[in-house]
C-alpha cells in the first residue's frame, strides 16, 4: 500500500470518505459501486493504512518509535497509539480482520525508516506482501467475504498493485535512499538512480518492464479470484484492479521514460476501464490457487501453508 507522503494525518482532519476522495483517487472511484456501507468500512480501513503509511513516509523525527507504538498496541500491548489506531482495532474486531495482517503492514513501514536496496525477486515479494499483500486480506474481512480460498486471490491483488506503485514511482523512492528494484536485476544505488544519469536509464527502465511482467502474474490470478468475493462487490474490486493495472501500460506507452516523474490514469481511461470491468462478472468456475505465486511468501499473514 506504499503511496506518498502528504504530511501527517490529525485525528480530526477528515472523515474517511474525504481523505480517499483526496488521497486515493483510483480506489475512491472504484469504491462508488460498493454501495453506502461497504464504502464506508472500506474507506476506514484505507485511513488507517493512509495514517500509517503517511506516518511512515512523513518528516516527523518520532516517526520510528511512533510506528513502534502502533505495532505494539496491534499486539495488544497497552500503549497510546491514537484515535486512528483504536478505531482500526474497533473495525478489525467487528469485522474479524486479522491483526497479523495489520502487524505485518506495520513491520513493512518500519523496514521503510532504513536505507532500502533489496537484493532478489523473494526479498520484493515479501515485501509487497507486508505493505500491500496485508491489505487486500484485511480488504476481504471489510467485504464479509465467506469463502476461503479468495484470501490468496485478495493478496495477489494486493501483491500486483504494490509492484505496479513501485514502477510508478522509482525516481521518488530512490531520492528517499530506496531502491525496491532488486540488484539482481539491476545493480545501481539509490543515489545513482535518483541523479537519472543517462548510464542508468535505459537499465532502470528494462527493470521496471521486468517488475510490469511479474505484476502480470498476480493481476491475472487475482481477476480469477473476483468471482469468489460476494456479488456486490465484484464490480467495485475488477474496476480497482483493471484501474491500477492502467499504470503500468500508460508507463508502457510512454517507453518508460521513469526519470520524467510518475504517470496517471485519466478520467476518460477510467470510465472505460469501468465499462470493460463488467466482463469479470460473467459466472467462471475459479481455478485452485496457483501456489508458485507465493512459494517465496510462506510464513506470512494469510498466506496457506504448501
Amino acid at each position: 500500500m506504499k503511496t506518498r507522503q502528504l504530511g501527517h494525518l490529525s485525528p480530526s482532519s477528515s472523515q474517511p470518505q474525504q481523505i480517499l476522495a483526496r488521497h486515493g483517487k483510483s480506489f475512491y472511484w472504484a469504491s462508488k459501486f460498493l454501495g453506502a456501507d461497504l464504502a464506508e468500512r472500506a474507506a476506514q480501513l484505507y485511513l488507517f493504512c493512509r495514517y500509517v503509511d503517511d506516518l511512515a513516509d512523513g518528516d516527523l523525527p518520532d516517526r520510528q518509535e511512533s510506528l513502534e507504538d502502533i505495532r505494539a498496541r496491534l499486539d495488544g500491548k497497552h500503549v497510546s497509539a491514537g484515535p486512528e489506531i483504536e478505531a482500526f482495532i474497533k473495525l478489525a474486531n467487528t469485522h474479524n480482520i486479522p491483526l497479523s495482517a495489520a502487524a505485518e503492514l506495520l513491520d513493512g513501514m518500519l523496514s521503510d525508516q532504513h536505507p532500502t536496496a533489496l537484493v532478489d525477486e523473494a526479498e520484493l515479494l515479501r515485501y509487497c506482501h507486508s505493505v500491500a499483500g496485508t491489505v487486500g486480506l484485511m480488504m476481504c474481512r471489510v467485504l464479509n467475504c465467506k469463502e476461503p480460498r479468495a484470501e490468496s486471490f485478495a493478496i495477489d491483488l494486493g501483491i500486483a498493485m504494490q509492484l505496479t506503485n513501485i514502477s510508478r514511482d522509482v525516481l521518488e523512492d530512490a531520492q528517499m535512499d530506496r531502491r525496491y528494484l532488486p540488484s539482481s536485476w539491476v545493480d545501481f544505488t539509490p543515489q545513482q538512480i535518483a541523479e537519472a544519469g543517462v548510464n542508468c536509464q535505459q537499465p532502470v527502465a528494462y527493470a521496471i518492464t521486468r517488475l510490469l511482467n511479474l505484476s502480470e502474474q498476480y493481476y491475472a490470478s487475482a481477476q480469477l479470484g473476483i468471482r469468489l468475493l460476494p456479488f456486490r462487490s465484484r464490480l467495485s474490486i475488477a474496476i480497482a484492479l483493471r484501474v491500477y493495472r492502467q499504470i503500468g501500460w500508460v508507463l508502457k506507452r510512454r517507453n518508460m521514460v521513469w526519470w520524467q516523474g510518475r504517470v496517471m490514469v485519466t478520467a476518460g481511461e477510467k470510465v472505460l476501464l469501468s465499462l470493460r470491468s463488467m466482463a469479470d462478472l460473467r459466472p467462471k468456475v475459479v481455478p485452485p490457487h496457483e501456489t508458485k505465486l507465493h512459494q517465496h511468501l510462506q510464513g506470512l499473514a494469510g498466506v496457506q501453508p504448501r
